[in-house]
């Protein structure tokens, strides 16, 4: 089995609705997203022969991701009252609404799933919070 790995981060502020801590709070994190690709062979001929995948499209993929997410509030749905979405919106804050209560293991799994969808051959998603703290999600 062949892997590739690359990754990119990207800054963003969270808070987890309904958490009995600190992470309750509005905070932010450079959080990074590590990706791997895996594949038993190799592509035989052409301009990309011995790869599985360019590094640069997979690079370009990680990358792309990251940047959409970079540099805004993640917030789960129905987690903020309307008023409160008004007046960000009214400040013109970057808001970016998930279904899902935005951590760690929740992105890695949305990641994967995103880069999947891109039809990229992921085997696992790692998604750091911190330089120390991580969760993966894999096949």
């Amino acid at each position: 089995m062949y892997t590739l790995k690359t990754s990119a981060s990207f800054d963003s502020a969270h808070f987890l609705a309904g958490y009995a801590g600190k992470c309750a709070n509005l905070h932010g994190h450079t959080w990074k997203i590590e990706a791997e690709i895996a594949g038993d062979a190799l592509t035989a001929s052409g301009e990309k022969r011995g790869m599985i995948l360019d590094f640069g499209d997979f690079k370009k993929a990680v990358r792309a991701l990251a940047d959409s997410f970079d540099h805004a509030l993640i917030y789960e749905q129905a987690s903020l009252k309307e008023t409160t979405l008004v007046a960000l919106r009214e400040e013109h804050f970057r808001l970016i609404e998930v279904p899902y209560r935005p951590t760690a293991e929740n992105f890695a799994h949305s990641f994967f799933e995103q880069l999947a969808a891109m039809g990229l051959p992921v085997s696992r998603v790692t998604v750091y919070e911190t330089p120390e703290n991580a969760a993966s999600y894999e096949v």
